[in-house]
């Protein structure tokens, strides 16, 4: 029987049943690994020692210590960088002359891999938080700024021309004209850029710090508990699906949003117009 034969709730029955399958497959092979002897000893620790050092985790107040530094230096540098990137995005597309001149720029420095500025932000911000901020920041401009760019080129013109002829001020074009139309896109790239923006932070934490779930990774590995290592790097992919997650909820929330204005625009009254005999 094909999936298509299938009724909605077999088939998500069918998902479920596959997902359990592939759990208890990485499980038994991960369990495999550790004991044929291919790898160093403690390289693959069992499940169990990977179990009990994440119940561990949970349990001691230091971790939630280094969670909160970088989830903070994540939030903080991605909020500035990607507010600074949606409005140098609109300053491109207002700005045909302008983007063709810095647009190659950012193209060449959003592809190359931003850890190579962590010296410098060491040097310029020290080797606190700031610089943290600073590598979020970073990561999280490049998508932002190209999105909004690009998006800002597709918008109708008839939408700018609307505004203009309102005479509506450069703000009321932004908040009223810009951003709703380039709200799927760039609420895509957002929830790119949050993420790299935890990555960056994780970069920057593991290259030099003294506290954050990067540092607490390369403290764990220099002491070679593996276990605890696999238990972070968990804990760090699970943070970063709910992060995800919240993100894909407010793009749905802003779907609905677009959705329902669309629909009370269409039951708006015309005006009926009367011609004069």
């Amino acid at each position: 029987m094909s999936d298509a034969d299938l009724s909605p709730a077999a088939l998500r029955q069918r998902v479920l049943w596959i997902r359990v399958l592939t759990i208890v497959g990485f499980i038994a092979a991960w369990e495999f690994a550790g004991r044929s002897g291919f790898f160093f000893d403690g390289v693959i620790p069992s499940t169990w020692t990977v179990a009990s050092a994440f119940v561990t985790e949970l349990m001691t107040a230091g971790f939630y210590k280094d969670l909160w530094l970088t989830l903070f230096a994540s939030v903080v540098g991605f909020f500035f960088g990607s507010i600074i990137a949606v409005f140098m995005g609109i300053l491109l597309g207002l700005q045909p002359f302008l983007r063709s001149v810095i647009e190659p720029f950012i193209n060449a420095i959003g592809g190359t891999p931003k850890i190579i500025f962590l010296p410098i932000m060491f040097l310029i911000f020290g080797l606190g938080i700031e610089s943290k901020i600073a590598k979020a920041g970073l990561s999280a401009f490049f998508p932002v700024v190209l999105s909004t760019a690009s998006s800002f080129v597709q918008i109708p013109k008839i939408y700018l021309l609307t505004g203009r002829s309102f005479n509506l001020s450069p703000w009321q074009m932004i908040s009223k004209l810009y951003l709703p139309a380039m709200a799927d896109p760039v609420l895509t790239s957002l929830r790119f850029a949050m993420s790299m923006a935890i990555i960056g932070v994780l970069a920057a934490e593991i290259s030099y710090s003294n506290g954050g779930l990067g540092y607490r990774l390369m403290r764990y590995s220099d002491q070679y508990q593996m276990g605890f290592v696999y238990a972070d790097a968990i804990l760090i992919f699970l943070v970063t699906a709910l992060v995800n997650y919240l993100f894909t909820i407010g793009e749905d929330i802003g779907a609905m949003w677009k959705r329902s204005r669309a629909m009370l625009a269409g039951r708006q009254p015309k005006v009926a117009t009367v011609s004069g005999a």
